[in-house]
C-alpha cells in the first residue's frame, strides 16, 4: 500500500504544480499570491524529484544482479 500511496502523492504533487504553472502564467495573480504560488511550485518540484530519486534507485536495485548493475536498453514498443 505504501507504493501506491507513494504514486498517488507523485501524480498529486504533479498535477498541482501544473495546475501552479498554468495560474502563474496567467499573469492574473498579484505579486504576493504570485511569490505564494511560486514557492508552493518549488516545493512540489523538489518532492517530485526527490519521488523520481526513489523510483530510480529502486530499479538500479532490481536491475543489480550478483552485485553489479546489469543494464539493459529500454525498448518503448516492446514494454508496451
Amino acid at each position: 500500500m505504501a507504493r501506491k500511496k507513494a504514486s498517488l502523492d507523485f501524480e498529486q504533487s504533479l498535477t498541482d504544480l501544473q495546475s501552479l504553472v498554468e495560474r502563474l502564467e496567467n499573469g492574473e495573480l498579484s505579486l504576493e499570491d504570485s511569490l505564494t504560488a511560486f514557492e508552493q511550485g518549488i516545493r512540489l518540484t523538489r518532492d517530485c524529484q526527490a519521488a523520481l530519486a526513489q523510483a530510480e534507485q529502486k530499479v538500479q536495485i532490481l536491475m543489480e544482479r550478483d552485485g553489479e548493475l546489469e543494464e539493459a536498453p529500454f525498448d518503448a514498443d516492446r514494454q508496451a
